[in-house]
């Protein structure tokens, strides 16, 4: 009976900054360094993604209607405008791979 033998990884050197650990992981393969089967999946519960302000300029009726139908679904305008935005980028990005395929 044969003994299977795992294979040996390599010590992750030390770096004396992040542009050096950047570069050294930009030329070596992780699966030399770490076994990706035992791998756990992160999870942040408090991370917030970013966020930016903009002024945008829309007509009285078009914020009106956008406000009507937050009420409607009882969220913030603000927040039922980033969903509409949200929603139409990936259709518009959607559309444009299948367009290339």
């Amino acid at each position: 009976m044969s003994v299977s033998r795992k294979p040996s990884r390599k010590a992750i050197p030390r770096f004396a900054s992040e542009d050096e650990e950047r570069e050294f992981w930009a030329s070596h393969d992780t699966a030399d360094y770490f076994d990706w089967s035992k791998a756990v999946r992160a999870t942040f519960p408090e991370l917030k993604p970013s966020t930016t302000t903009i002024s945008l300029r829309v007509p009285a009726s078009l914020l009106a209607e956008l406000k009507t139908l937050a009420n409607e679904r009882d969220v913030p305008y603000q927040s039922l405008m980033k969903v509409f935005l949200a929603e139409r980028i990936a259709r518009e990005r959607g559309s444009r791979r299948k367009m290339r395929a």
